[in-house]
């Protein structure tokens, strides 16, 4: 009976096991890192004919922050901006909306509204892609 029952619960955890690993294309692509947060723009560039180059944002000022935007767990959003023209590291927001889905990002600011794809979501960084446009954000 002992060895029966060693054999069942054996059976059960392989099938258990080989059920996990069941890749599901419907999900791939998908990430389990939240998108909320506060995520500073490190990096800015173009794809074009599939070759990527990326460099520091201009929008960056030399000595201050980086900008960002920070994504609200309800759904709005503050973007920030510094800038030195008129005081050092000045820093100037304006808020709106998001919403995600299906590795899109979907932001409205002053009622323009701007669709990025999700290239890359991890818990750290986020890589948006805007037409030829890329920007990469870390948290």
């Amino acid at each position: 009976m002992k060895t029966k029952s060693i054999l069942f619960v054996l059976a059960l955890s392989i099938g258990l096991f080989a059920t996990s690993c069941n890749s599901n294309d419907e999900n791939e692509g998908d990430t389990i890192a939240p998108i909320e947060g506060k995520w500073s723009i490190v990096k800015v560039g173009t794809n074009v004919s599939g070759v990527e180059t990326l460099t520091d944002p201009p929008q960056n000022v030399s000595g201050c922050d980086h900008d960002f935007m920070d994504l609200k767990i309800n759904n709005t959003l503050v973007s920030g901006d510094y800038d030195s023209t008129v005081s050092p590291c000045a820093l100037t927001t304006v808020s709106g909306t998001y919403s995600k889905g299906d590795s899109k990002l979907t932001t409205v600011i002053n009622g323009v509204t701007i669709t990025y794809d999700i290239v890359n979501l991890t818990l750290t960084d986020l890589k948006l892609k805007n037409g030829n446009a890329i920007s990469v954000y870390i948290r």
